[in-house]
């Protein structure tokens, strides 16, 4: 999320950046790819990643297609919380930026 000049020296009380992400909360699924995330790469050695398609087949095997955004989504809020790292040709980076193929890692 980035500043805004109506926020200057309300950073504390601001939450969502639009009417749009205040209506977008989690549900149900949302918070199981969350789980299916954290439950991957807690079965995996230390440092090692996964792709954020394996949380999404893990939650719907037949129909995980339509999943893989709103897993990105799932691991932006993982990586706000300080739990993930988002990778990209073994490079840490900007979750919100990332374009292309990535890899999700606990964060050490």
């Amino acid at each position: 999320m980035e500043a805004r000049r109506r926020w200057r020296g309300k950073e504390n009380e601001v939450r969502y950046c639009s009417k749009r992400c205040r209506s977008a909360r989690p549900n149900r699924t949302d918070l199981a790819l969350e789980e299916s995330i954290l439950a991957l790469l807690a079965g995996r050695a230390r440092g090692a990643t996964i792709c954020p398609s394996e949380a999404a087949r893990a939650v719907a095997p037949d129909a995980w297609r339509p999943l893989l955004e709103r897993t990105r989504c799932a691991a932006r809020r993982l990586i706000a919380a300080g739990r993930l790292d988002m990778l990209q040709r073994g490079q840490i980076v900007d979750a919100s930026s990332a374009r292309g193929p990535v890899r999700l890692r606990l964060r050490t």
